[in-house]
């Protein structure tokens, strides 16, 4: 018995985490599907068995990449750069240009959805599969300088960041909104019952 349990292990693919030292190695001209997780998070935890066998599914392929990112550990600032709040979170596509995947989690949706989704795309590094539209905006930003590439990227970034700022000081509006009708709302029916 603990023989063919070794056996199975050892048959398992090992699991490709990524680092920021192993990023662009791992993920250069690949459609990715990746999982930033926290080793102690239970929904993390759950996912896992489901996960591993996508990534056993998906190894050695040429094209697509489904991985794991340790926000724990090495993978950290993978995660920060990548706007992860919550554990696990899921996201694929270009590894410079991440989506959140938002669908089902149990192995067959997993696996549907990349099937359908971890193939070549338009990116710097497959240019040939961008339609003219594309491949001019993208070509457009690899000819600017790298201050003014900076300085637009800058500029999206505090729209995102004013953007965050608005929700949250209307959030609080709201908050106190509800606030004084509640109150108002207990009020009068104390009123009523005196």
């Amino acid at each position: 018995m603990k023989y063919a349990a070794a056996l199975l292990l050892a048959a398992t693919a090992q699991a490709t985490m990524l680092t920021p030292d192993n990023w662009d190695a791992e993920t250069g001209g690949k459609t990715v599907f990746l999982k930033f997780f926290a080793p102690w998070c239970g929904h993390c935890k759950k996912l896992k068995p489901d996960w591993d066998k996508l990534m056993d599914a998906f190894d050695g392929s040429k094209s697509a990449l489904v991985a794991d990112v340790d926000c724990t550990a090495e993978g950290k600032p993978l995660c920060e750069a990548n706007g992860v709040q919550g554990f696990p979170t899921l996201k694929w596509g270009d590894p410079s240009a991440l989506e959140s995947y938002e669908g089902a989690r149990s192995f067959d949706a997993l696996k549907k959805f990349a099937d359908d989704n971890l193939k070549p795309m338009c990116s710097p590094s497959n240019l040939d599969l961008c339609d003219a539209d594309k491949k001019a905006e993208i070509e457009k930003y690899a000819a600017m300088p790298a201050s003014d590439l900076e300085k637009l990227i800058e500029e999206q970034e505090k729209k995102i960041s004013d953007a965050e700022t608005t929700f949250k000081d209307e959030v609080k509006n709201l908050q106190k909104t509800y606030e004084g009708l509640k109150e108002a709302q207990d009020n009068a029916i104390a009123e009523v019952r005196v």
